[in-house]
């Protein structure tokens, strides 16, 4: 059983920067594919990004290609999401999840283990 904490959200002004960091304990890190996915109010959790087991494999949605950068420490049992050039439109509870399989996947059903979230707010 793995357990995910994420941490580092908060209120920024549209074109602010955050970082979020999910802890992984319980589990052998390194053998999960890791994502983020997020949840506007009213709308359906989505996609953001992925990271493959080793780190050097990575798949982004659309909406954030060049803006976010998901990373992992696997000496830390940890994984990233830099997230620059923020737009209201980011605005969401932010949940990390674990995948014990092997291909990068943006499919929310294969992700075995999910965090409870944390909250991002962006100004305009």
């Amino acid at each position: 059983q793995v357990q995910l904490v994420e941490s580092g959200g908060g209120l920024v002004q549209a074109g602010g920067s955050l970082r979020l960091s999910c802890a992984a304990s319980g589990g052998t890190f390194r053998s999960y594919v890791m994502a983020w996915f997020r949840q506007a109010p009213g709308k359906e959790r989505e996609f953001v990004a992925a990271v493959s087991r080793n780190g050097a494999s990575t798949t982004y949605a659309d909406s954030v290609k060049g803006r976010f950068t998901t990373s992992r420490g696997n000496a830390k049992n940890t994984v990233y999401l830099q997230m620059n050039s923020l737009k209201p439109e980011d605005t969401a509870v932010y949940y990390c999840a674990a995948d014990n399989g092997v291909q990068l996947t943006t499919t929310q059903m294969a992700y075995d283990y999910w965090g409870r979230g944390t909250q991002v707010t962006v100004s305009s």
